[in-house]
């Protein structure tokens, strides 16, 4: 059954609008709340697994990980481990900087980075497309 629920729960992330999303989500929580009610508490965090739409398509890849953060700190926990006991509060303090400063040379760049002032800005976005492309692609 796992292979069926994935790929079910692929189409609600991998939805071309928001309202197939949606769509998707509630098919999710009908085919599989009977039997499983846990795992359709989907439907009530509706907003927060869905807000990722409301950034721009390209940061998507980005918003939908947590793998950034964690690679960071496995890669921190890792060498102070090693090291526990050995450092004082000041240099252990250093050693986590320059940790996180030689690993951020391997960290991938940011796709869309040309689109983050627009984020800052805060223009609306709907379905990964800013309001006003959508005003240009309609004339």
């Amino acid at each position: 059954m796992q292979p069926t629920v994935k790929t079910d729960l692929r189409e609600i992330w991998q939805a071309e609008t928001r309202a197939a999303a949606e769509t998707a989500m509630d098919t999710f929580a009908e085919k599989y709340g009977s039997k499983y009610e846990k795992a359709t508490c989907l439907t009530k965090d509706r907003d927060a697994l869905l807000a990722f739409r409301d950034f721009p398509a390209a940061h998507w890849d980005h918003l939908r990980t947590g793998n950034p953060i964690e690679s960071v700190f496995a890669t921190v926990r890792h060498r102070t481990v090693r090291t526990k006991r050995a450092l004082s509060q000041k240099t252990n303090k250093l050693m986590v900087f320059k940790l996180v400063q030689a690993a951020a040379r391997t960290w991938r760049r940011l796709k869309g980075a040309n689109r983050l002032p627009m984020v800052i800005e805060g223009v609306t976005v709907t379905d990964g497309v800013a309001a006003k492309d959508t005003k240009n692609r309609a004339a």
